[in-house]
């Protein structure tokens, strides 16, 4: 797996229940890496296919870097899931991140030698989710079995409000509800970093 020995992403086991996710989370507040949750419910595949749940908010485009990342790695097609709003926002997200995407093939091509021939290129979907991107989280880990992805790449909430105190923040239940490692992203670029 891509996370096995590999200092850019932390990996964290542990019991599928709702007062140890939530001590893991609140202890990767300050975290610059991605983390990986797997709990004792998740079915651990190889990547093949990664589902990434794009909202309104700014940050959701720091998820293009980490994405990049796996798919290189593993060969992993990635499932951009647009949130479901009003205005232009998430569709705008959904652009910067497959300018990345676009930008990452290019390279690859340019890179390419004759005796190793072209590697692998990005593959990317956009899927249009049914949620605005205030449930798109929700909606992400409740339609695992229609995308068929073995890891949903999150964005943590940057801030935790009363109802995310009081009812838990959303990305602890897509943890809770996930049938496959869920990644998170610090949602601060100061916090962010990712070698390669």
């Amino acid at each position: 797996m891509i996370w096995d020995n590999n200092d850019d992403i932390r990996l964290i086991e542990c019991a599928n229940n709702a007062r140890t996710i939530q001590h893991h989370l609140n202890d990767c507040r300050e975290e610059r890496r991605p983390y990986v949750f797997i709990t004792n419910t998740m079915n651990i595949k190889p990547l093949r296919r990664l589902l990434v749940p794009v909202s309104m908010l700014e940050e959701e485009t720091y998820k293009a870097e980490i994405c990049t990342y796996i798919a290189r790695k593993t060969g992993a097609h990635i499932i951009l899931l647009q949130a479901n709003d009003y205005g232009s926002h998430a569709k705008q997200n959904v652009n910067r991140i497959i300018t990345h995407i676009n930008k990452i093939n290019e390279r690859l091509s340019e890179n390419a030698s004759p005796e190793t021939g072209a590697p692998s290129r990005i593959t990317y979907e956009i899927a249009q989710a049914r949620k605005d991107s205030f449930k798109l989280i929700q909606e992400a880990s409740e339609r695992q079995r229609d995308f068929q992805h073995d890891l949903l790449v999150l964005t943590a909430s940057r801030d935790y409000g009363l109802d995310d105190i009081l009812f838990g923040p959303p990305e602890r239940k897509a943890i809770q509800r996930a049938l496959v490692p869920v990644m998170l992203v610090n949602p601060r670029e100061d916090l962010f970093s990712l070698c390669d």
